[in-house]
């Protein structure tokens, strides 16, 4: 009996061996093997990972040290300062942007349908200027704002809507290798179909923040914006400093940590740029109201059609 014992248990031994060895070699192939997919988890994609959505937040009408200037360049996100020409601090206010990590871009102001010209600044594009003064000028603008990568009009629903006017726009454009971002303040531009022809970089507005320069109102549009990129992965939006400026820039500092927990991350402008084209299609909705960025220096903005300005 105690043979046969000592028997049994010297098997039940090698066996227990045998099971530990199987179980260690089991135990690294599951290591080694990586984890399942979210889809092969019975998770869906958009709930393992929330989609990113980009934002680029461009600021016009710098140039003139007016309200908000500081704040704007403060905000903790990598704005584009979009600087207008021929001001008085045209030059020191692109240099700031530059100093402070943000991209500049020429805010080239352009000829209304309505409008007064004082609203326009100095050396503005009209379209019964010349072939040549028309490139002169968008020359000089661009040699006026140091460290420029792109531009865009500064009101311009007429001038935009020339042919001929922009035609020549864009091929400076080209010639400096700028990108050129359309503010569409009218829905008759001729850009983005110019643009395509002539592969110059195009990006478009989606959204102005501040044509109305109220609390209550820029805090509608960054509910807007909220909407937005939940459906779209890119957007684009336009601000100004000026009478709206240290309402704008408080609306988006509040607003920039919800933002961001929704998984959006904002980037330069220029960041948005594709080597297939411009990412929005021409009449892609436009959010704001219909007068948007038009408007003059110091003044609330008129309640008038985008197409009358």
């Amino acid at each position: 009996m105690k043979k046969g014992w000592r028997w049994r248990r010297r098997l039940l031994k090698r066996g227990g061996i045998r099971l530990a060895a199987v179980a260690a070699a089991a135990l690294m192939a599951l290591s080694a093997r990586p984890a399942p997919s979210s889809a092969e988890a019975g998770i869906p994609a958009e709930q393992s990972r929330p989609a990113e959505r980009v934002v680029a937040v461009v600021i016009d009408d710098f140039g003139n040290r007016m309200k908000g200037t500081d704040e704007m360049l403060r905000l903790p996100i990598p704005i584009t300062a979009a600087v207008m020409p021929f001001l008085p601090t045209s030059q020191a206010d692109a240099e700031a942007a530059h100093a402070a990590g943000r991209e500049v871009i020429v805010h080239l102001p352009m000829e209304p349908v309505r409008g007064k010209p004082s609203w326009l600044g100095p050396r503005a594009i009209l379209t019964a200027l010349s072939d040549e003064e028309i490139r002169l000028r968008t020359e000089a603008a661009i040699a006026d704002v140091p460290h420029a990568v792109g531009m865009n009009n500064h009101m311009g629903s007429r001038a935009t809507a020339d042919e001929r006017v922009m035609r020549i726009v864009l091929q400076v454009c080209k010639e400096r290798g700028l990108f050129f971002l359309d503010s569409r303040t009218s829905y008759k531009s001729v850009v983005p179909k110019l643009a395509r022809q002539m592969g110059v970089p195009l990006l478009q507005n989606d959204l102005f923040l501040d044509d109305v320069y109220t609390d209550k109102h820029v805090g509608g549009q960054i509910l807007l914006l909220k909407a937005r990129v939940q459906k779209h992965d890119r957007t684009v939006v336009i601000g100004h400093v000026g009478p709206p400026g240290l309402i704008t820039s408080g609306q988006l500092a509040a607003a920039i940590p919800a933002l961001r927990q929704a998984s959006v991350r904002f980037v330069k402008l220029s960041e948005l740029l594709s080597p297939s084209g411009p990412y929005s299609l021409p009449g892609a909705e436009l959010f704001g109201s219909a007068s948007i960025g038009e408007s003059e220096p110091g003044s609330k903005l008129p309640e008038e059609s985008a197409t009358s300005r």
